[in-house]
């Protein structure tokens, strides 16, 4: 009798401490050690996304890198957009794209522009030839240890990359929708159980978690589906980049019930998940990939 092929969560990936470091911004996620598994090598398409037309925010690394690799082996084409100064991050992931045979425009845009989402979805349209997913993921988390130290200005740039972004992005791509097209945002655990210091962030993730669940109440009538993921601790350049207090960086993850961080390989599935017909029935819904935190909303 053929064995069956099980694999034990609480080894797989990266399992000890991560070492000391941090990034100028933007973070790169070349530069990282250990760097993230997006599942260059690993995810296989079964064209589930055949010809579909994405717009993804935020997919030069980390998860939104994930997703974009895992869109494009399953038949889809990607709108990539990212922060301007992450192009050795965006050049790579567009490779993985073209090597998969699909279509890739990259959109070097700062989300604090607030005509960026507009352009963006202007452009995919130009280049694709339309557009029927959405992947909402880019964000901005920087840790601050108390209000006191947190400035107004970094409130607002969180708010509007975060959830005023996401806001504007669907209100420019939603006349080109049709019905069967999906909306997928990212929230957060820090949505369900926040962090001391990621207030802003942790509050905007609180906002993307309702957003979701309002937006798809809207669109259900449209035959659009919304939903979004929870990620829990997942190792991505954002902790990097003044995401972390740096005294807790090599125990990053380590408090979860698989006492490690998770990869951004372990989400693109779920995003997949939600993004095709599999999931037809499937709406208004936050799918938690936390390493065993709670969500609830």
């Amino acid at each position: 009798m053929t064995e069956p092929i099980l694999i034990d969560p609480r080894n797989l990936y990266h399992t000890s401490q991560f070492e000391k470091q941090d990034q100028e911004t933007p973070a790169l996620q070349k530069k990282m050690s250990p760097k993230p598994d997006c599942g260059e090598g690993s995810y296989i398409g079964n064209h589930k996304l055949e010809n579909r037309r994405v717009l993804i925010t935020g997919g030069d690394s980390g998860i939104g890198r994930a997703a974009a690799i895992a869109f494009a082996r399953e038949g889809a084409d990607i709108a990539l957009q990212f922060y301007p100064g992450e192009e050795p991050d965006a050049n790579e992931v567009a490779e993985y794209i073209q090597e998969a045979g699909r279509k890739v425009v990259l959109l070097p845009c700062d989300l604090r522009d607030r005509n960026a989402p507009e352009q963006m979805v202007t452009q995919t349209i130009a280049e694709l030839g339309g557009l029927d997913t959405i992947l909402l993921n880019a964000a901005q988390q920087i840790s601050q240890p108390s209000i006191e130290e947190l400035t107004m200005k970094q409130v607002e740039d969180t708010f509007t990359v975060n959830i005023i972004s996401q806001f504007a992005l669907v209100k420019a791509a939603l006349p080109h929708l049709k019905a069967g097209s999906s909306i997928v945002t990212t929230t957060s655990i820090q949505a369900f159980d926040p962090s001391a210091h990621l207030l802003d962030y942790a509050t905007t993730k609180a906002a993307i978690a309702n957003f979701t669940v309002g937006l798809a109440k809207q669109l259900a009538e449209k035959g659009i589906r919304v939903n979004g993921v929870a990620p829990g601790p997942i190792w991505t350049p954002l902790q990097l980049d003044q995401g972390q207090p740096k005294s807790a960086l090599p125990k990053f993850g380590q408090d979860t019930l698989m006492k490690r961080a998770g990869q951004p390989a372990e989400l693109a599935p779920v995003y997949v998940f939600l993004a095709s017909n599999d999931a037809s029935y499937v709406t208004a819904q936050i799918y938690g990939v936390t390493g065993g935190g709670a969500i609830n909303l």
